[in-house]
């Protein structure tokens, strides 16, 4: 994708259109992540229709890059909900960034996040709602609407984030464990009865699932931005969907099946011994 950038002229200033603004709302509070973990979080468009299922329903991205992102985006239901044309914009010397409404409902909306360093895995956001054209009345019911909005999108993003961070940190852990090359999981018919089960191997979670009467592994981990997938059930074509961001694997290929460039590692092999050991290497 060519990059263009931002099409709101001085993007970065507030209300750049000079409209009648009202401060709706101020939502703040300390997220159990670090300022890395939150700015990776902001520029990560693609997950909104995923991770915030309950309140987007599509996203169509138009640019993107360091400086931010623009996307046509849907609420819901998708059937009923007006898009609207979001573009969010990064100011990071001032540590802070915008998401504003440039078509759709509410037109001319600003969003104004601020991060500050809590603590190395600790950061504190101050969230502003700057709505156009509305009385005093009208600012405080869309703020309060605003408020429980972003109040789930950050409990959504703050898991996501602190199980990102989860997985990064077990990784790193996990070198002194990556010449475990195989792991035998005992008697077949016994392990059965315990599938879907989840293991570890070489430092690194596993899943054993039962298909058909086959037993396969594969990654318990998206490759992408490192989901945990331990809980994610296998549908009836032998695939699962990563709850973050939608990349669909089929666990028997480990190949993705929406037309991404990724594959779900190591490539994992189960095998029967003549005993009816199940061993996974």
């Amino acid at each position: 994708m060519t990059t263009a950038g931002p099409i709101q002229p001085n993007a970065q200033d507030h209300n750049p259109n000079n409209l009648p603004m009202k401060v709706a709302a101020v939502y703040d509070r300390v997220i159990g992540a670090s300022l890395a973990r939150a700015w990776e979080n902001v520029l990560d468009w693609e997950h909104l229709p995923h991770l915030h299922n309950s309140s987007f329903s599509s996203l169509k991205l138009e640019d993107a890059g360091q400086w931010g992102w623009r996307a046509r985006t849907k609420g819901i239901p998708e059937e009923t909900s007006p898009e609207t044309l979001i573009e969010l914009v990064v100011d990071r010397p001032n540590s802070r960034y915008v998401s504003r409404t440039l078509e759709g409902g509410l037109p001319g909306m600003e969003i104004w996040t601020y991060f500050a360093k809590a603590d190395e895995r600790k950061t504190r956001i101050e969230v502003e709602f700057h709505i156009p054209h509305v009385d005093d009345d009208g600012a405080a019911k869309l703020g309060s609407l605003m408020l429980g909005l972003y109040e789930t999108l950050w409990d959504e993003d703050e898991r996501m984030m602190v199980e990102r961070q989860t997985a990064l940190d077990a990784r790193a852990a996990s070198a002194k464990n990556a010449n475990e090359s195989q792991i035998d999981l005992g008697d077949a018919k016994e392990l059965t009865s315990k599938l879907p089960l989840t293991i570890e191997l070489a430092g690194k979670a596993v899943n054993i699932v039962q298909i058909d009467g086959e037993i396969y592994a594969y990654s318990a981990e998206c490759p992408h931005m490192l989901a945990p997938l331990s809980d994610v059930p296998v549908d009836k074509e032998g695939c699962i969907t990563c709850p973050w961001h939608g990349y669909r694997f089929d666990i028997k290929t480990g190949k993705v099946t929406n037309g991404k460039d990724l594959s779900l590692s190591p490539g994992l092999e189960v095998s029967i011994t003549d005993d009816r050991h199940v061993l996974v290497s």
